[in-house]
């Protein structure tokens, strides 16, 4: 889940261009607690990531506030995928919140319901949906204030076996050089503490991703900030993901 403090939004500027939201536009702050709850602004979300399993429609989500006055929030949802090693949203029917809008009081708690509306097919699907705190301070005339916005992943798993499948390799090319993953399974991997190094020990430095899923069916690469070896070397490549540790030789080729 991601937090992002945002001063003015249009409403009709935010649902005219959702098809493609990168974590640039949506990522400034991540508010994990160990506990599964994410908090910033009074406000806890529990949990702060969805797994539907094979066969499950709906799912809860508890908002609760730790102020001592009224809140109020918005719900709207996204699909999500990934593309140009970008994260793309677009506005979606097929996942809804009910309620999508609501107040709590202070010192309350809200119980949100996550609905599917049609089930995945083949591969896990992926959604994203906002949470925005409103504010109940005053706005300029057409604009709304938003304190907070939560961007909390949801992912549904199909009736048939879904896993992830990840493809490492290092593309070089025009002088630069970047670490490239294909998951070319049916479900989403999350990679963390990337560490690659050249076959004499030396860790080349890579360029930090605010993501840390690869979801199905997509490509991501990080950019490599130092010089690698020649097309044909090999690298040794080791991190942390949901399914295991990964420890392994990735073969340096020429890019696309």
């Amino acid at each position: 889940m991601s937090a992002q403090f945002v001063q003015h939004v249009r409403p009709a500027d935010a649902d005219r261009h959702p098809a493609a939201i990168g974590w640039a536009a949506i990522l400034i702050l991540a508010a994990l607690l160990a506990s599964g709850a994410a908090q910033a602004q009074g406000l806890t979300v529990l949990p702060v990531s969805i797994q539907m399993a094979p066969g499950q429609m709906a799912a809860a989500l508890t908002v609760q506030n730790h102020t001592d006055s009224e809140t109020s929030f918005q719900i709207r949802a996204f699909s999500w995928n990934q593309q140009s090693n970008t994260d793309q949203l677009a506005a979606t029917n097929d996942i809804v919140a009910s309620p999508p809008l609501a107040t709590i009081p202070a010192n309350g708690s809200q119980v949100v319901r996550i609905v599917l509306r049609r089930p995945p097919q083949g591969a896990e699907a992926s959604y994203r949906i906002w949470l925005d705190q409103i504010p109940a301070a005053t706005a300029p005339p057409g604009m709304v204030r938003i304190a907070l916005r939560l961007s909390i992943p949801i992912f549904a798993e199909p009736t048939t076996r879904a896993a992830p499948h990840l493809t490492w390799r290092v593309e070089t090319g025009g002088g630069r050089a970047s670490l490239v993953v294909t998951n070319d399974g049916s479900h989403h991997e999350s990679v963390r503490d990337i560490v690659l190094a050249s076959s004499d020990g030396r860790m080349l430095r890579l360029e930090a991703s605010p993501s840390p899923y690869v979801l199905a069916g997509a490509t991501r690469r990080w950019q490599i900030l130092a010089s690698v070896p020649a097309t044909g070397a090999r690298l040794k490549l080791t991190a942390s993901t949901d399914t295991g540790r990964i420890d392994q030789a990735v073969p340096v080729v020429s890019g696309p």
